[in-house]
């Protein structure tokens, strides 16, 4: 006789951040396309047809992990910068630098989301992929709240900000690559310090 897998009972929505956080793990090491279903839902203690009963399809998955990351971040950042979540972006109190430096420092502690956005922002770029529009559509975002942070003056607020999230990008894949040797906090404030000078 087949026994449950799914024993431990668990309220709904922690459910679903378990099985959020088990497949940001497994992405952040193999990639999109090698994340098993069988895997996530092994990982969880449950059989798959239970757990695609908490986040649908393996694409509605990959867009669920990336939001709830997004997310956590967006709340660990308003609270180191001391700011509602909701007026992070628009209170007038927080420099374009402030925040770069916060992200910097945030993304310096979980090499692993790190590597999670990194790997699927590179796979995304191919127009079928599950999670193409959504990297788009946060990259439009990112520029436009970056370059709303520019300091009043700024000759071109957007082409700075594109150059802000180059500088980050780059950086963090040189520090995924030599973690032991690169570090990305000294690196951002060398950058910091050429592409904010006035």
């Amino acid at each position: 006789m087949q026994t449950r897998r799914d024993r431990a009972r668990m309220p709904a929505a922690e459910r679903r951040r378990q099985i959020l956080e088990m497949t940001t793990r497994l992405i952040a090491e193999r990639g999109f396309y090698g994340l098993s279903m069988q895997d996530v839902a092994d990982g969880c203690g449950l059989t798959v047809p239970g757990m695609l009963h908490h986040v649908g399809s393996k694409d509605s998955l990959l867009v669920a992990v990336l939001e709830y990351r997004d997310e956590q971040d967006a709340l660990s950042l308003a609270s180191k910068l001391g700011r509602p979540p909701h007026q992070l972006w628009n209170d007038g109190r927080i420099t374009l630098p402030e925040i770069c430096t916060a992200v910097v420092a945030r993304n310096a502690g979980q090499p692993e989301i790190v590597r999670l956005f990194a790997v699927l922002e590179a796979e995304s770029l191919a127009p079928g992929h599950p999670a193409h529009d959504y990297f788009r559509t946060r990259q439009r975002t990112t520029l436009a709240q970056f370059a709303g942070l520019a300091a009043p003056g700024t000759p071109d607020p957007h082409g700075l900000a594109v150059q802000v999230v180059a500088m980050m990008d780059g950086l963090q894949i040189q520090w995924l690559r030599e973690p032991e040797t690169f570090n990305l906090v000294t690196a951002w404030e060398a950058a910091a310090a050429r592409l904010f000078a006035d």
